[in-house]
């Protein structure tokens, strides 16, 4: 569906994207995340022809977007961070006027019309101005316009930003909706959307491809961290570096270090383990002590720690 081979962007002195590669099959819903300035909004205006590379190519259904950008856009639906709406249009104005800039067959726009207010649904907004829809509406309208010719391919720019908790929730599901039919390419600074929504994500840095997987393969890591919290049985203090001793001593364990708790006589640590899960042996060993094991909980990559992890410049 997009194929991206070694494209690079330069804006006089700077370079924006350097050897870009990247292919995403039919069916998938991506996740495109970097900082600010790595290349985001770059690369998304060269997919939808809005900009020209410095070098390399980018096609979209096997057409290049330089070579031929209006082929390339018909099978590209787009919307975009500012999400551009004529306030003093209604709602089925402004879905007349699109089908009208698309090209749809009169015999089919209103057709097309019903079905995409029914899937994005605008049931009961049809007849109202867009200017005094609420932000997540507005939304909606605008995903409505760019998936109105049916296109293969949707590309969204921060289709969440901006709105409350609601709103986002409903805009995930639209989206993870629309997913089940269409490729779709998602460039969000919001983390949990594209954990709860994309099947694959992109990382880029500094115009490069630092990161492409699952989000499940880009949150998880060999070995880990357990949180421990351990109290005595019969009353009698417990001595930290006696539980400490007990806890380093585990084959899985490769190193403890204290972990500050709120229980009084309780005691807390931090694992880490660098191969098998050491939770039975943990348990076990505090049983056999003859100790109250408390709390045991792992810790996991979270999406954020991995992004951070990859695109920060410390």
């Amino acid at each position: 569906m997009i194929e991206v081979r070694d494209l690079t962007k330069n804006y006089g002195s700077f370079t924006a994207l350097q050897g870009l590669t990247f292919q995403v099959p039919k069916g998938q819903v991506v996740g495109f995340l970097g900082p600010n300035g790595a290349g985001k909004s770059t690369t998304m205006k060269i997919l939808t022809g809005y900009a020209g590379q410095t070098s390399g190519s980018a096609a979209v259904a096997g057409i290049d977007v330089q070579a031929d950008p209006v082929a390339a856009r018909q099978n590209i639906g787009y919307l975009t961070e500012s999400n551009p709406l004529y306030e003093e249009m209604m709602v089925k104005e402004y879905l007349d006027f699109i089908a009208e800039i698309r090209k749809i067959p009169t015999d089919r726009k209103s057709v097309r019309i019903k079905e995409v207010v029914e899937r994005c649904g605008l049931g009961n907004m049809i007849g109202k101005d867009i200017g005094h829809l609420s932000k997540g509406y507005r939304q909606r309208v605008g995903l409505a316009q760019a998936i109105l010719h049916d296109p293969d391919l949707l590309i969204l720019d921060e289709p969440t930003s901006g709105l409350d908790p609601n709103q986002i929730v409903e805009i995930r599901n639209l989206i993870r909706e629309i997913g089940e039919e269409k490729t779709v390419i998602m460039s969000t600074h919001i983390l949990s959307e594209v954990q709860n929504t994309a099947s694959r994500v992109l990382i880029i840095n500094e115009g490069k491809l630092v990161a492409d997987d699952s989000p499940e393969n880009l949150t998880h890591e060999e070995g880990g961290t357990l949180y421990v919290v351990v109290a005595p049985k019969n009353g009698t203090p417990l001595e930290h570096n006696m539980v400490e001793r007990m806890l380093t001593g585990l084959p899985e364990v490769s190193q403890v270090n204290a972990h500050e708790i709120t229980d009084e006589g309780a005691l807390g640590f931090k694992v880490r383990y660098s191969g098998e899960d050491p939770r039975r042996s943990v348990f076990e060993s505090v049983v056999k002590e003859n100790m109250v094991l408390l709390e045991m909980r792992r810790h996991h990559v979270s999406l954020e720690d991995t992004f951070r992890k990859l695109t920060s410049n410390d």
